[in-house]
């Protein structure tokens, strides 16, 4: 078996917060009327604002996909594990933007994953629950190596004027407008690994428990019939038409608030009998994550708990339901992402969350340990203004068109470069060490076939063009100093040799090598000084910087990153080189425009290259 974490968390909430007085503006007044109900469920439920995916005109801004999307989005990006390596993707909501197919499908279909298994766990508050339950249990046996699991919830369009409008009536029962003052929109990610972070907090699952009652209580809070009494009435899908279902009122979300009080007593019991089994030492507990609808059954929570002798103090109790709101199946998971990145953790805390569900009764429990440093603040490193690496040539129209649109192919290269996820890591202060010995890896695989095809090329050149054959020469040099340096750095980081020395090209990779050996074949393949403005370009006003933040951020020495922070000088050098090529006498604006094709799809290749690390 191994070890659970949660290495990353994220949330989504959309929009702007929704104080209480702004509510119904978004959710409409049935008939135009303010509800004589609203002050009163807001006086007891404690939430001072909320979010909402909908407009002030009742129109959806967000999918419940896309609140989910966006949650994992920024979880992902927090992280040190790369979308196209997710190997499980797990989903939790009280209902999906479609009755079929299921949630993760569509939830999977806006990410920028590659295919990965997915599972669409629907229920209420607990789904979440089990979404984790289940990525959990496969990242324990072996099964899986890593998962992003995400609760997400859509509720608010439920509850519009118009729905209620529809069905001529002139008030609400008590039973679905009381939830229209209760839930609440928002999404909430967790990365799960089978190990910890380097740096920063980890939440080691220590385990996951969940019961249903289903089988000693009737339906609470339910959605496709009109009440909770017969369970055997005709249920939404057993009307003549969806319209008849509608005015029926048998698409309303209801709930039954006289058994709440029961689901209280079942989840403090639940927690009793965890006790009674060893997995929850109470004194032992740090804090104490506890989704509830309401902060008036905190009171009665903590009154059992007492009486049982199972108490945990105020200071433990951690919610942030006041100022996010009842989000269901997402509550859990944007709760603990608000503790994970609130500074409050230390090592060895442990966390005890309660999340019981009111469907038709599930209390479900959960014990994590904070593993790892306290959470760091990332460092932020200043944004560079984009601009070419400066070209000095020898003033003629030829050498002036081909230094404008040069200039113009690395502005648009540098932009799209920004957008590489390596990249931004480099720059948010986000990578990991283990991100770090990825890019050393597939650079060397590339880096190690420089020499050759720049070889080749001179090889290729006319001894007409004996000066240009000789910048070719002098270049090949160079380049076969590189890859040595890249694999010194590796090992310097105590990996063996012989991992990088074995490697495969990724996909980005050989397509890059594949055309500089095509284009190198060519007779006379000066065009190939394009693809070495590109290359050298990045050695000049790139590698360097990215050197010196790579080293600070993960506290490297200098012989773990010479080969970046060596180039940001010598390429200085190369550069100039290049500069001598590109003066050549018999330059023209034919052999100008074949460079600056040479240069785009260089640039396009690389970029390939850095958003292709690990896809062999």
């Amino acid at each position: 078996m191994h070890e659970v974490y949660i290495t990353s968390s994220g949330s989504f909430l959309p929009n702007e917060p929704i104080s209480n007085q702004k509510m119904e503006d978004f959710l409409g007044r049935i008939n135009g009327k303010d509800s004589r109900n609203k002050e009163r469920v807001l006086k007891q439920n404690g939430i001072k604002t909320r979010f909402y995916a909908l407009d002030e005109k009742q129109e959806t801004t967000h999918s419940n996909a896309q609140l989910a999307v966006k949650a994992i989005e920024n979880a992902l990006q927090k992280s040190s594990l790369r979308a196209a390596d997710v190997a499980l993707l797990c989903t939790g909501t009280t209902q999906g933007d479609l009755p079929i197919p299921g949630f993760a499908s569509m939830v999977h279909a806006g990410l920028d994953f590659d295919r990965c298994e997915v599972s669409s766990h629907q229920s209420v508050c607990a789904s979440g629950v089990m979404a984790l339950k289940n990525a959990y249990s496969q990242i324990k046996c072996g099964e899986k190596q890593n998962a992003v699991c995400v609760g997400s919830e859509f509720a608010s369009r439920l509850f519009k004027a118009s729905r209620f409008e529809a069905q001529g009536v002139d008030s609400l029962p008590f039973s679905v407008e009381f939830l229209r003052w209760m839930l609440s929109d928002g999404a909430g990610a967790f990365v799960l690994q089978n190990q910890k972070n380097e740096t920063g907090v980890s939440l080691k699952i220590d385990w996951i428990d969940m019961k249903s009652h289903a089988n000693e209580f009737p339906v609470c809070m339910f959605t496709g019939k009109t009440d909770n009494k017969n369970e055997n009435e005709q249920t939404w899908l057993d009307y003549p038409s969806y319209e008849e279902a509608s005015k029926a009122g048998a698409i309303n979300l209801s709930q039954d608030p006289r058994l709440l009080d029961s689901l209280v007593k079942t989840g403090v019991a639940h927690y009793f009998e965890l006790i009674n089994e060893g997995k929850i030492h109470r004194e032992k507990i740090d804090w104490f994550c506890c989704h509830y609808s309401s902060e008036v059954f905190k009171g009665p929570i903590k009154e059992l708990m007492e009486k049982g002798g199972g108490e945990i103090s105020d200071e433990k109790w951690f919610t942030n339901l006041s100022t996010k709101g009842n989000t269901g199946a997402a509550s859990i998971f944007i709760m603990l992402d608000e503790l994970m990145h609130s500074g409050k953790l230390k090592p060895d805390d442990k966390i005890l969350c309660m999340v019981p569900e009111s469907g038709r009764f599930i209390t479900s429990f959960m014990l994590l340990t904070v593993v790892g440093g306290t959470e760091s603040k990332r460092k932020e490193y200043a944004i560079r203004e984009i601009k070419s690496p400066e070209l000095q040539i020898a003033k003629s129209e030829t050498s002036e068109w081909l230094i404008r649109n040069l200039a113009q192919v690395w502005i648009d290269f540098e932009t799209e470069l920004l957008k590489v996820p390596v990249v931004t890591k480099i720059h948010d202060g986000k990578l990991s060490l283990a991100d770090y010995k990825l890019l050393l890896t597939d650079l060397r695989q590339q880096v190690i076939d420089g020499s050759q095809w720049i070889s080749r090329a001179a090889s290729n050149i006319a001894i007409e063009l004996f000066e240009l054959r000789s910048a070719f020469i002098k270049h090949t040099a160079a380049e076969h100093k590189d890859y040595q340096m890249l694999e010194r750095n590796f090992e310097a980081l105590g990996e063996d040799i012989e991992k990088i020395r074995s490697g495969d090209k990724n996909i980005g990779s050989v397509a890059l090598t594949s055309f500089m050996f095509q284009q190198a074949s060519k007779p006379n393949p000066i065009d190939l000084l394009g693809a070495m403005f590109i290359i050298e370009g990045i050695g000049k006003r790139l590698a360097g910087y990215w050197g010196r933040m790579i080293q600070d951020q993960l506290n490297l020495k200098d012989d773990q990153v010479s080969f970046f922070t060596y180039h940001g000088v010598a390429d200085e050098n190369h550069f100039h080189n290049l500069e001598k090529a590109l003066d050549h006498p018999q330059m023209n604006l034919e052999i100008a425009k074949r460079i600056v094709k040479t240069a785009k799809t260089t640039a396009k290749l690389y970029i390939m290259q850095l958003e292709e690390l690990g896809n062999y």
